[in-house]
């Protein structure tokens, strides 16, 4: 039986063990996006890097301490991947005073950087940021067990994911990607065949919002591992095992607020970091600042960098030919948002540049509510730098994007 269908099956179930006389609220919206290329087609061909249309069913049911809510999607592709549904979110929520407990497909976001991950450890979808979808579609849904509890000291959430999923990255038949080792026969392994488990400890402490994070699984986005190292014939894919262990303290600092984020990653497959193939161990740092400078007006400046561990060990195992990271990666980062016409327009900019390798993402988007449940929205995606950064080998999918969509 498919994931989906069963996560919808085990909603269902547990619907109808609670209480029948429950309120029930329905929503949703009736969207079409596209994507056009700018800078030359895909590598397939084809002119856009999105195009489809997709409807959403919202059902929220509550009474008493139960709560059941299901969010799908019906969805027409029109670059090849045809006609489907999706299971966003299917889970039931039970909760008292002292605890509450969600079960089911959910999403979960920690941390507090803005397209920055650090203590967020949960899977993304980078290619719907890449081809400019709505921003909600960055989340992916993991089948969970969630439990809160609430002391008086503190607060805790515990997430048990029975089975493990990983980030989406983009497709190569519509995204120009780095291949270290092109022509080389690709074989996708099995994903890991566990789960993974994470917690988080917050409270406030002196004013400010403080958190502590612990996670325990694996990478959410493949390695890859040659045959042979001169001579390759097949590569495989696999998710190294990954720890990470984090912090975050936020709250007011003169007129706006200040984010500070904290994490060590944990490479427990290859702590030593001779195995190239792995992803060393690492300390990824983050500072923000937002503000409102004036009336309808808000501004977040974020400073990240990341610091590998076991550096010369990396240098001294990476194969000839290979671009070397360098041990400090340094990211500056801006969203600007800018409300007109009584908030109905709206321009927004988010920028990104590693000086570090040059990495560049840049994102404006203009978006109008003709009314109060239709709006549209007008984009771009600019990428560049080296040609196997993160966004430098994205130098040929700039993008540009419009979104449509009827709520009711």
């Amino acid at each position: 039986m498919p994931r989906r269908t069963r996560c919808a099956a085990l909603l269902a179930s547990l619907l109808a063990a609670a209480p029948a006389a429950a309120e029930l609220s329905v929503a949703g919206f009736l969207q079409q996006n596209t994507a056009f290329n700018t800078a030359g087609a895909n590598p397939d061909g084809r002119p856009h890097k999105w195009l489809e249309e997709r409807a959403q069913l919202k059902l929220d049911a509550a009474t008493g301490a139960w709560r059941g809510f299901l969010k799908g999607d019906a969805y027409h592709d029109h670059l090849g991947r045809g006609g489907g549904t999706e299971v966003r979110e299917a889970y039931v929520d039970y909760s008292t005073g002292a605890f509450d407990l969600r079960i089911g497909r959910q999403v979960i976001t920690w941390g507090l950087g803005d397209l920055v991950f650090v203590n967020d450890v949960f899977p993304k979808d980078h290619e719907a940021l890449f081809a400019g979808r709505p921003l909600e579609y960055l989340k992916r849904g993991v089948d969970a067990l969630k439990l809160g509890a609430y002391p008086d000291f503190a607060s805790f959430e515990l997430v048990l994911v029975p089975s493990f999923r990983e980030s989406r990255i983009p497709d190569a038949r519509r995204f120009w990607l780095f291949d270290p080792m092109p022509g080389v026969t690709r074989r996708e392994t099995a994903k890991p065949g566990q789960g993974d488990w994470a917690l988080r400890a917050y409270r406030d402490v002196a004013g400010y919002d403080a958190a502590l994070y612990l996670y325990r699984g694996f990478q959410r986005t493949p390695s890859m591992r040659p045959d042979d190292l001169s001579a390759p014939t097949r590569i495989s894919y696999f998710y190294p095992e990954l720890s990470v262990y984090g912090a975050s303290l936020s709250g007011r600092a003169g007129a706006g607020v200040l984010s500070l984020e904290a994490a060590y990653y944990d490479s427990r497959r290859d702590r030593a970091g001779t195995d190239f193939a792995v992803p060393n161990s690492q300390t990824r740092l983050l500072a923000a600042y937002q503000l409102q400078p004036w009336e309808d007006m808000s501004l977040n400046l974020q400073y990240y960098a990341e610091r590998m561990r076991g550096w010369g060990s990396y240098l001294a195992a990476l194969p000839a030919g290979f671009p070397a990271d360098k041990r400090w990666q340094h990211t500056i980062g801006l969203r600007a948002t800018q409300f007109y016409l009584h908030q109905t327009l709206r321009f927004s900019v988010y920028a990104s540049y590693n000086t570090s390798n040059g990495d560049y993402f840049l994102n404006p988007e203009l978006r109008y509510s003709f009314t109060d449940r239709i709006w549209g929205a007008l984009g771009m995606n600019l990428f560049g730098g080296e040609p196997w950064g993160q966004f430098g080998q994205l130098e040929r999918d700039d993008n540009l994007y419009l979104q449509l969509r009827h709520e009711f």
